[in-house]
């Protein structure tokens, strides 16, 4: 583990380096960069408006004062998506007014932005919380991504929640494999990839 880094609370200023952390490992944790028009765009969807509507269950990775990492989650997945439909989306649907989609990913964003959908719904009811976390190629497998998660576990179940789930791009083996080494138990249907956790007797365990 990299002794230079720190985990902190995510602060409102850390957005831009939101946006930067998801483009940079949106291609199963590799640089999406040459994917889309737009560099917000999957942050739109990702990463930012976790800052914005659940910043109590955002923090993020520091290394030499500049963000290489974040978790964001929330404690109830439904609710959030009724205050991003409120209070968000309208706001990027005015921000990319007028983008033609012209790389590669920027049409199932778009379309996602203008559409919101979740990826899990089938697990929302038994699992209500979810998270995202994402680490900058080259820190990853650093020992950070543990302790990440652990933070943002620990928040959840100190916030009453009793169980979390997560997407996964199927194709990204090596973090399948870091989320069953946590604990995580794999689930799938209809082709979708997703991790879930119950944790309310998670009592005793480290964060490290």
């Amino acid at each position: 583990m990299d002794s230079n880094c720190f985990l902190r609370p995510a602060v409102d200023a850390d957005s831009e380096a939101l946006f930067e952390i998801c483009l940079k490992t949106a291609d199963g944790g590799n640089d999406a960069s040459a994917f889309y028009s737009d560099p917000h765009l999957p942050g739109y969807i990702w990463s930012v408006p976790y800052l914005k509507f659940a910043k109590d269950f955002a923090f993020v990775l520091v290394l030499d004062d500049r963000p290489v990492g974040y978790v964001v989650g929330v404690p109830d997945t439904a609710r959030f998506d009724k205050d991003l439909e409120a209070n968000w989306w309208p706001l990027v649907r005015r921000q990319i007014a007028g983008l033609t989609p012209a790389r590669p990913r920027d049409a199932d964003v778009i379309e996602r932005i203008h559409a919101p959908r979740s990826g899990t719904p089938w697990l929302q009811d038994d699992y209500p919380a979810h998270l995202h976390i994402n680490i900058l190629p080259g820190l990853q497998a650093s020992g950070w991504g543990r302790r990440m998660i652990n933070t943002e576990l620990e928040a959840l179940k100190k916030h009453g929640v009793s169980a979390v789930h997560l997407g996964v791009d199927p194709k990204n083996e090596r973090a399948r494999g870091f989320y069953r080494h946590i604990g995580f138990s794999e689930l799938e249907q209809d082709g979708a990839v997703a991790f879930a956790m119950r944790i309310d007797d998670r009592s005793g365990q480290s964060a490290s």
